[in-house]
């Protein structure tokens, strides 16, 4: 170890000054002089911090991305077959609350920086459903009502004193309750969607990506909040999040050749026109004979 250690420390020790304020930003002081500058590889806390710290970093980089799939599912498609509307509202409430929680208690971004654009592409899929669902007007009132809720949970009491939509600000005690009220619909926010492939026989337009994606990702949040964050609500509901996210994996492999339901509609249609006494040419007694009038000599 030694060998190595001194073939990185010139390295480490010369990083230019913005890679090494990233590392002291994420690794703290102690911890980048133990890793980075020291290479002590027996320290096992700091080791376990820049694992959790790589993992969030992961975990809120992929996020970006992690449902463009399903939106784009459903702008091919047009459709919203498969996806579940309360499942997805619920989980938006329970993003926008956890995003508020998060970001007044100061807590560290790489800890629920996917909160904040899981909600956002949470919002847009959540309108589309409705949009493909012919309920146009209901996604322009939700859009409304959820712009109203993110400036309630955001502002604080103090900026209330304007009046207007500042005067519903909730106190940080308000903020408490409400997030263990989130982690439990976030929970169920699962539930519907669950029992909406259990119904349709299949996944319809939900995408296998999100929903791996979401079974490791809450994995990995569960030992980054173990390491970076003593708040046992949003522990539980990760470890909960993760039990569903599993069932969810679990349907998507079960139904993966499963045929759709308009799939099933247009074999039985196909089925229903070529079978025996269905009135097809091909099955329709001859009349010869029948009905003909004798000539006249």
């Amino acid at each position: 170890m030694d060998v190595v250690r001194s073939l990185i420390q010139p390295v480490t020790h010369n990083l230019p000054a913005p890679i090494r304020d990233i590392g002291v930003g994420l690794l703290g002081d102690t911890c980048y002089k133990a890793l980075i500058l020291d290479v002590d590889e027996t320290n096992v806390e700091c080791i376990k911090l820049a694992v959790s710290k790589g993992l969030g970093v992961g975990i809120v980089g992929a996020s970006a991305v992690v449902k463009v799939p399903q939106i784009l599912n459903l702008v091919r498609s047009r459709s919203a077959a498969g996806v579940s509307f309360l499942s997805y509202l619920l989980e938006t409430t329970s993003y926008l609350v956890s995003l508020a929680y998060n970001v007044r208690n100061g807590f560290p971004f790489s800890t629920y920086g996917e909160t904040a654009f899981i909600l956002a592409q949470n919002v847009v899929i959540t309108l589309l459903v409705l949009h493909y669902s012919g309920r146009g007007a209901v996604a322009a009132l939700l859009a409304a009502v959820l712009a109203v809720a993110a400036t309630a949970l955001f502002s604080t009491p103090g900026a209330a004193a304007g009046g207007g939509v500042g005067a519903l600000a909730v106190s940080s005690a308000q903020l408490g309750y409400l997030q263990a009220g989130a982690g439990a619909l976030g929970v169920a926010s699962k539930i519907p969607q669950i029992l909406a492939i259990w119904q349709e026989g299949g996944t319809g337009q939900l995408s296998a990506f999100t929903v791996f994606n979401y079974l490791v990702g809450s994995l990995s949040r569960i030992f980054t909040t173990l390491q970076e964050v003593d708040d046992k609500l949003i522990l539980y509901s990760f470890v909960a999040g993760f039990a569903l996210n599993a069932v969810l994996a679990a349907q998507m492999v079960y139904y993966w050749n499963a045929a759709t339901p308009a799939a099933k509609k247009t074999a039985a249609k196909g089925k229903a026109v070529s079978s025996p006494g269905s009135g097809s040419a091909s099955s329709t007694p001859s009349k010869k004979g029948k009905g003909k009038k004798p000539s006249k000599k």
